[in-house]
């Protein structure tokens, strides 16, 4: 069923009553998991994403083989990602395929972020594996499994150069309408995302250096400019939240210390 944006431009609210430039109620723990090195659970509005990491370990020959998608650096450190998505996810119940195409895009994009952002040269000859369980899909699923990784490696104590932190932008309307009017909206949900073109970008912390930029849709070129300022704002945003979580679980290991 088409999507309803008739009553946006009058009440300029969304579906879920959210304005234009507000994000979905987001919610992160980390060590979630004691058995991992590192861990960490997110809800992005209802996408929720378990990750755990494991490593830095000694690279074995081989290692790469398997399921998953793996960057190498220049030190020779191996960043790896695993995805794996479950059946109850998604509205059609269907469990992915481990070769699915959109799953393995989402892999290398994701090792190939952290790649470039992790002090991989510390680690020479080593692997770093970012494990994700999908539990729930309902928009920003790239976005959110970004900002889950970010926490785990935090909680590995993988030093970085900052948090890497994602959200994706939209607009108002689809590209058929060709609508040169269309306001951008940031953090679109599952419904949103099936109707009107979006992208997901990440930054690099509070800076404005975008490290991903993904778009699955076709959009005007007028549009795109809006699009990504909405999007890079929305990340700011984004990284305030997670590094309340990181000093928040902080304070409670040195009070347990202390105590």
């Amino acid at each position: 069923m088409p999507l309803d944006t008739s009553t946006y431009g009058l009440a300029l609210l969304r579906l879920d009553g959210r304005r234009w430039n507000e994000l979905r109620r987001i919610e992160a723990q980390i060590s979630t998991q004691a058995a991992a090195d590192g861990s960490s659970y997110l809800e992005m509005g209802n996408t929720k994403v378990i990750c755990t990491v494991a490593g830095p370990t000694e690279g074995r020959r081989g290692a790469g083989a398997g399921g998953g998608s793996s960057v190498t650096t220049a030190s020779g450190t191996e960043v790896k990602v695993e995805i794996s998505v479950a059946g109850f996810s998604g509205v059609d119940r269907k469990k992915r395929a481990r070769g699915d195409k959109r799953t393995a895009e989402m892999q290398t994009t994701i090792a190939n972020a952290f790649a470039s952002t992790l002090f991989t040269h510390l680690y020479p000859h080593s692997s770093i594996i970012i494990t994700l369980q999908i539990l729930s899909q309902d928009g920003a699923l790239l976005a959110a499994c970004i900002n889950a990784s970010t926490l785990a490696l935090i909680d590995a104590g993988i030093p970085m150069a900052d948090y890497t932190v994602a959200c994706t932008a939209g607009s108002t309307s689809s590209y058929a309408a060709n609508d040169e009017s269309a306001d951008p909206l940031l953090d679109l949900n599952g419904v949103e995302e099936q109707e009107l073109p979006f992208l997901t970008v990440g930054t690099l912390g509070t800076t404005e250096k975008v490290s991903v930029l993904v778009m699955e849709t076709r959009c005007q070129a007028s549009r795109l400019e809006s699009m990504l300022a909405v999007g890079v704002d929305g990340c700011k945003q984004v990284r305030e939240i997670l590094d309340a979580v990181v000093r928040s679980r902080g304070k409670k290991m040195l009070e347990d210390k202390i105590a």
